[in-house]
């Protein structure tokens, strides 16, 4: 059974930073491997924050976080990352790890709070 696992969470005065880190484990083959950080805050929708493909060598984010956020990759370990600087207290939400395989695959989630 494929599991992600998040970590890094946690708050931040704002201009802070935080490192998230997904740890994806129980699965053979994923044919994409496409990894991406998703974000969501009570009453709204899940929005998307970052992607990264299966090599590492394209990226793609959010207007919001451009500039500010950055997503990595290691396959070794079978985990991606998200460096999240310049923190604003509209980061604030949960963060969710999504893995596709084409199939899709969700984590539990990680909290992220900012402070002004």
């Amino acid at each position: 059974q494929v599991q992600l696992v998040e970590s890094g969470g946690g708050s931040v005065q704002a201009g802070g930073s935080l490192r998230l880190s997904c740890t994806a484990s129980g699965y053979i083959y994923c044919t994409y491997n496409v990894m991406s950080w998703y974000r969501q805050v009570p009453g709204k929708e899940r929005e998307f924050v970052s992607s990264i493909s299966k090599s590492g060598s394209s990226t793609t984010y959010a207007d919001s976080v451009k500039g500010r956020f950055t997503i990595s990759r290691d396959n070794a370990k079978n985990t991606v990352y998200l460096q999240m600087n310049s923190l604003k207290p509209e980061d604030t939400a949960m963060y969710y790890c999504k893995l596709s395989c084409p199939a899709v695959y969700w984590g539990q989630g990680t909290q992220v709070t900012v402070s002004s």
